[in-house]
């Protein structure tokens, strides 16, 4: 048995919190998934130990710990080591845990902070850092006044929430604020949790989409963003590291990284939205946490670092592994998405031996069983599976994932 318990608070859905799990057992730590619902994950041989508490409350998740705590002081061989998450809905939880336990983590305040896009809008803009212009509105009339003051196109978005869910491109006035008052009508997340009563109206930004990963406050690399079609946010696809100018990559890095500083966020991961717009990069969204959409999978194939390991030492207190030397030559990795086009019931993702074949594909993977009913929400739900490709460029990875994805084919009943 591990001789150190890293207690997780829930976990994200999309398979790196697998990854967690399993990278925490390899660094010699006993993992603990302290959840209100074990049954939303599949973890399969990485199945670790549950803890059930109502994770919502940071009191209750601060028992749950202490109690796990209590335990390790009762055989001294077993103590809790840290606290965290891979899951952005509960990023301020286990950092509020971790900071009343006196374990590592990143400052409670600058998290909660960051989490509400609205604060985070004001801290930033605040600070000289380049946002859209923006409005926070809690009614359809201010909507109506915001969309009036910043003229169409906007984007309408929650102030909270992760993964595109919610947000969109309104292409005129009443189309933002008819959109704004279906948004203000929801009352709950995904994971059936409160919302705030309160969203962003964001005065568009032209531009291609990048990200930037950063770790303690330093970037890591850029990583270029693919998107669906309008006027939805679907990120289909990743490419790390981007194929950038060293001139607009050195811009994307720094407002990132003043982004981060302004928030006061210096510990473990963030991951940092931009558009690269007409005036330069301009910041989308910071989150306190590692990206989504396999992006740790891309860096770790492309350099070597592995985000995912680094996060799990961060948050047991571990020592940051030495880096490593830089690799004779330069790799790129890229990933798509399978999104269908139509709602329906999955019959079958046809192809896949023959998107495997095509030279460079490292990975194809299919998340939904036959049977399972397909809706288009205009997300990260959207996704059927993926395919992930390692090459010598940026163009040749992207190239390979590409041809990979057009060899599958989704069929789909419809109710027709």
């Amino acid at each position: 048995m591990s001789d150190r318990v890293l207690a997780l608070v829930e976990s994200n859905t999309s398979g790196t919190g697998r990854l967690f799990v399993r990278r925490a057992r390899e660094l010699g730590l006993r993992p603990v998934l302290i959840t209100q619902d074990a049954s939303r994950y599949r973890f399969g041989d990485d199945q670790p130990e549950i803890v059930p508490a109502r994770t919502d409350e940071v009191s209750d998740v601060l028992r749950a710990c202490e109690e796990l705590a209590a335990a390790g002081h009762r055989h001294a061989d077993v103590p809790l080591a840290g606290v965290g998450t891979s899951s952005d809905y509960y990023v301020e939880v286990a950092a509020a845990v971790a900071g009343r336990l006196g374990l590592p983590g990143e400052d409670p305040a600058a998290v909660a902070a960051t989490r509400d896009k609205e604060r985070q809008r004001g801290l930033l803009r605040t600070g000289g850092v380049p946002v859209p212009r923006f409005a926070a509105v809690s009614s359809v009339d201010e909507a109506a006044a915001a969309v009036a003051r910043l003229g169409a196109p906007v984007v309408v978005k929650p102030v909270s929430g992760s993964g595109s869910r919610g947000v969109r491109l309104c292409g005129s006035a009443p189309e933002a604020v008819r959109y704004a008052g279906e948004l203000l009508a929801v009352r709950t997340d995904e994971r059936g949790r409160p919302v705030p009563a309160r969203i962003l109206i964001e005065g568009y930004v032209p531009g291609e989409e990048y990200s930037a990963e950063l770790f303690d406050g330093a970037p890591v690399g850029v990583t270029r963003k693919h998107l669906g079609r309008p006027p939805y946010f679907v990120e289909v696809g990743h490419d790390h590291p981007a194929k950038l100018s060293r001139q607009d990559e050195d811009d994307l890095r720094d407002v990132a990284r003043q982004a981060v500083a302004r928030l006061g966020l210096s510990f473990g991961p963030a991951h940092v939205e931009l558009r690269l717009g007409p005036d330069g990069p301009v910041i989308i969204e910071v989150n306190p946490r590692l990206a989504g959409g396999w992006i740790p999978r891309l860096v770790h194939q492309a350099t070597g670092v592995d985000l995912i390991q680094e996060t799990v030492r961060a948050f047991a207190g571990l020592p940051p592994r030495p880096p490593r030397p830089a690799p004779a030559a330069s790799l790129a990795s890229s990933i798509r998405f399978l999104v269908p086009d139509e709602e329906g019931e999955l019959v079958a993702v046809h192809g896949t031996e023959d998107a495997t074949a095509v030279p460079g594909v490292t990975e194809v993977r299919i998340y939904k069983e036959a049977g399972s009913a397909l809706r288009l929400e205009g997300d990260f739900r959207d996704r059927l599976g993926h395919v992930i490709a390692l090459a010598g460029t940026a163009e040749a990875a992207g190239a390979a994932a590409g041809e990979s994805l057009s060899r599958l084919r989704t069929e789909i009943r419809t109710g027709s």
